[in-house]
């Protein structure tokens, strides 16, 4: 009997893919597009059909990595209608069970912002705008939660959440992620 064999993935796709885990595990500097195409089994020149430049790639990848966080929120506010506690506590528990699974590298957003300096500007500004929508996402968040100062609380949340990325990086201490949960969940049971 033959084996099924599961359908390759389109070169853009695979391209794709292999930069996410390249880029994340190694960094941005660090990956050439020889190394891309050689992990996505293509090549130099499939790559640059695709993607004018190393920039764009960069680009495509931090795009798809801020449609994933948008669709995160989307279904929080699907699963919690009307309970915005439970769509903060939620995304805290999205970010923490991410940790493990990205081996302690941090946040992809801001670690490539740290290293492409003062190059690729349009990828430094699509990093930018994400990280401000979110603040504003869960500033809107915190106001529909009935806190007294939504601004003030927004801040604390998002550097609850931004935080414990570096902390799980650079092990400052022992579970990271569960502090962070259990400082959020104090914070939002205290809304005053």
């Amino acid at each position: 009997m033959p084996r099924s064999s599961q359908p390759r993935l389109p070169p853009r796709d695979r391209l794709l893919q292999a930069a996410e885990v390249l880029f994340y595990q190694q960094g941005i500097t660090h990956v050439s597009v020889d190394m891309i195409a050689e992990r996505a089994q293509s090549t130099k020149m499939t790559l640059y059909r695709h993607f004018a430049s190393k920039e764009v790639l960069v680009l495509e990848w931090i795009g798809l990595l801020v449609e994933d966080y948008g669709h995160r929120f989307d279904q929080l506010a699907e699963q919690h209608p009307d309970d915005p506690v439970a769509q903060l506590m939620e995304f805290g528990r999205f970010i923490a069970d991410s940790l493990g699974s990205t081996s302690q590298r941090g946040c992809p957003f801001t670690n490539t912002l740290a290293e492409i300096g003062g190059q690729f500007t349009e990828v430094r500004d699509a990093i930018i705008a994400h990280k401000q929508r979110q603040y504003q996402r869960i500033v809107a968040l915190c106001k529909q939660a009935g806190a007294s100062d939504p601004q003030l609380l927004a801040k604390e949340v998002t550097l609850l959440l931004e935080g414990v990325q570096v902390v799980a990086q650079n092990a400052g201490f022992e579970d990271p992620a569960g502090s962070m949960l259990q400082l959020l969940h104090f914070r939002l049971s205290n809304l005053a």
